[in-house]
């Protein structure tokens, strides 16, 4: 069992180092990215709703069709794919980054990491549950599609999209400062007082 958890970290940290080495000429805008998602300054989260804000609303109102649309934002990342790592160097100064930054920058890739493993641990769990039990997968996985169908017929695409790129977004800055904690925190103590009120009446 300790070799295998031996093996894991081994594992995970060279895939780190892996991902730190195919990012670095990224690494003074991840810094400064990571900076404005867990709001470091007052005026971050209400900077990146207007920025969000203003591209959607741009979006609203080019209508561009769906090729249109996937075609400017494949050539976007191109264009930032090759300016970035050339540029970012002069603007930040790269020979300036000190033994915090290499160690947040370190952090982020090792976050990255494990989160791509949580999504490949649960697309493989999906398939194991496929092959074990195929008639809860099914109902799973029909109930599953028709709420979010369901979804997309009363909300405007665009507007649901807004909303969910909004919310990831917004989502380090909330869970860095506790908030998305302290509401799941509050809804978990109102579902308990619900459910002891309702096993007093059953009583």
């Amino acid at each position: 069992m300790a070799e295998g958890d031996n093996n894991s970290v081994y594992q995970l940290a060279a895939e780190t180092a892996s991902l730190e080495e195919q990012l670095q000429g990224w690494g003074e805008v991840i810094l400064m990215t990571d900076k404005v998602l867990r709001w470091e300054r007052a005026w971050f989260p209400p900077a990146l709703m207007s920025v969000v804000s203003f591209s959607f609303l741009m979006i609203y109102y080019l209508d561009p069709s769906v090729l249109s649309g996937v075609s400017c934002f494949v050539m976007f990342i191109c264009l930032a794919d090759y300016l970035v790592p050339a540029l970012a160097p002069r603007i930040f100064g790269s020979n300036k980054w000190t033994t915090e930054q290499q160690q947040r920058f370190h952090e982020i890739c090792s976050n990255l990491v494990k989160s791509r493993r949580r999504i490949v641990g649960w697309w493989k769990r999906l398939f194991v549950l496929k092959e074990e039990k195929p008639k809860m997968y099914f109902m799973t996985m029909l109930c599953s599609l028709a709420v979010v169908a369901w979804i997309g017929q009363q909300v405007h695409n665009l507007f649901l999209t807004y909303l969910i790129v909004s919310f990831l977004l917004l989502f380090p800055g909330l869970n860095q400062h506790g908030i998305i904690t302290k509401y799941v925190g509050m809804a978990k103590r109102e579902i308990n007082k619900l459910l002891k009120h309702k096993e007093k009446k059953n009583e």
